[in-house]
């Protein structure tokens, strides 16, 4: 089902300008600025500077001056706790504002980034109480003359880059918790979504944090990214985005032995078994594939059915996608909303056009959506997919789903291990063993049971083989940008090396 764009939903908008955040100041940049069109409507809704490498390198050495010589990393827990907590409540209290302008850059369902956008202030309440849990470890077990201490200290100066897809979410999942670790950072948004970013620059200054903690660069990958995964003062970069961006900013990292966490793509399963509730699992299908447009690294790209239900599946399937709402982003009723840019709808029906040529069949979409502006994808099914093909072994990050299908249990481990990635999987089977089995033998860093793509700030969240290293979120994930110490103490006399001979 598709919804018409109003033409006239951001003729009353006003094009932002945004400035970067470097030491405490707020700049222009020298450099042209960089201009973003609305996927929806294709009409200017904002400019960013154009960061240079001189503008990334002076926001890494703020960043490392504010954490050699700041008060960041040497306030306690509950203080640094405090300021989080205030940043969470402004967010809540500008979520309206920030929803509508990642729905505007990015071309997100508003509904859904609203929802985003609450999840985001619960990551920043969280990062807060694990602010005040950090800590070490002691033992007084080594003998009368030995107490050892391993302490937690902050890592440093650490580079954090986000990409277009969750602009406000992703952030979210990496910065409180390297501030609550008592980091400092030089953050660098995607150039197609860089607003909302911005504006959690101006929070975080209202909130408290220090000149010089948290610093926004505006620009590309190869103009500022590149500098903040080689500069020497950085000490950890984490960054999230596709899987060949990812080894090449594991690669410059490794100039300088730099501490890496990547979250990068995935290719991400659904098994389905007989005597599941097919009911719930066409719903969490649909809501797996379609979600977010599909330019999700957890979509629910592949389906792995039985063959003894494949048929009725994919109808059903099939059945449900005509009444997904396709359209402008601004409209709360819609669920799908524009592809990011027109090169990446190109790649999209690439894939479409491809696993055509190869032997595929489309059950439900496969075409380009014109709706008088924009560009958008109907929400595509291709059944009769093979796993040597490349939509289904290859990351579409569109609203694509691939229907494979299975006869034994084993043959649905071997397919869904088949690929490169391994990020999250589901499985549908009322069988406790089925699932569980399911879930020790998939390569993956989530297993669903009975659902699909459900989250939590407790729960850890990232990939196994070509999907990532480390972990976010999770109690855990302040631990990540910290580097333990030992501390050995010797107590009361000590008997020399050459008076022991």
């Amino acid at each position: 089902m598709t919804v018409l764009v109003n033409p006239t939903a951001l003729s009353d908008h006003k094009v932002r300008d945004f400035q970067m955040l470097i030491g405490g100041k707020w700049e222009a940049g020298t450099a042209a600025p960089i201009e973003r069109i609305a996927p929806s409507h294709g009409v200017l809704v904002s400019r960013v500077p154009g960061g240079t490498k001189a503008d990334a390198e002076r926001a890494i050495l703020a960043a490392r001056n504010a954490f050699d010589h700041g008060p960041w990393p040497r306030m306690t827990a509950s203080e640094r706790a405090a300021v989080l907590l205030k940043a969470a409540d402004l967010i809540a209290a500008r979520a309206e504002e920030i929803a509508f302008l990642d729905a505007i850059e990015a071309g997100k369902p508003i509904s859904q980034v609203r929802g985003e956008i609450a999840g985001s202030v619960d990551i920043w309440r969280y990062a807060a109480s694990l602010a005040r849990n950090l800590h070490g470890e002691s033992y007084n077990t080594l003998g009368d003359g030995t107490l050892g201490v391993v302490l937690r200290e902050a890592i440093g100066v650490v580079s954090i880059i986000t990409p277009w897809n969750f602009p406000f979410l992703i952030v979210a999942q990496k910065l409180p918790f390297a501030l609550a670790a008592g980091c400092t950072t030089v953050v660098k948004p995607s150039e197609l979504t860089s607003g909302s970013t911005v504006i959690l620059g101006e929070i975080l200054m209202e909130a408290g944090v220090p000149e010089g903690v948290v610093n926004i660069v505006t620009g590309t990958g190869p103009e500022v990214g590149a500098v903040m995964t080689t500069h020497p003062e950085v000490d950890m970069v984490s960054f999230t985005g596709s899987t060949g961006v990812g080894k090449l900013t594991m690669a410059n990292a490794a100039q300088t032995l730099k501490k890496v966490s990547l979250e990068l793509g995935g290719k991400n399963p659904q098994i389905v078994f007989p005597d599941c509730d097919l009911e719930a699992f066409i719903d969490a299908a649909v809501f797996g594939a379609y979600f977010n447009a599909g330019e999700c690294c957890n979509a629910g790209s592949r389906l792995i059915l039985h063959a003894s239900i494949a048929d009725e599946v994919v109808k059903r399937v099939a059945e449900l996608s005509k009444k997904v709402r396709v359209g402008d982003p601004l409209d709360p009723t819609v669920q799908v909303g524009a592809i990011i840019t027109p090169q990446h709808l190109d790649k999209i029906s690439g894939y479409v056009a491809g696993a055509r040529e190869k032997g595929a069949d489309v059950a439900h979409g496969g075409e380009v959506l014109d709706l008088g502006m924009g560009q958008y994808m109907a929400p595509t099914i291709l059944s009769g997919v093979k796993p040597d093909m490349a939509v289904a072994r290859e990351e579409v990050f569109g609203p694509v789903l691939s229907v494979l299908t299975f006869e034994t249990l084993d043959e649905a481990i071997s397919i869904a291990n088949s690929v490169d990635y391994g990020l999250s999987a589901g499985v549908w089977s009322r069988d406790f063993d089925t699932c569980l089995t399911i879930g020790r033998k998939v390569r993956a860093g989530t297993i669903w049971m009975n659902t699909f793509m459900d989250g939590a700030s407790e729960l850890p969240f990232g990939g196994f083989k070509q999907s990532g290293l480390g972990r976010e979120l999770g109690r855990h994930a302040v631990e990540d940008y910290t580097e333990t110490k030992t501390l050995n103490m010797h107590i009361g006399a000590r008997t020399g090396w050459w008076a022991a001979r």
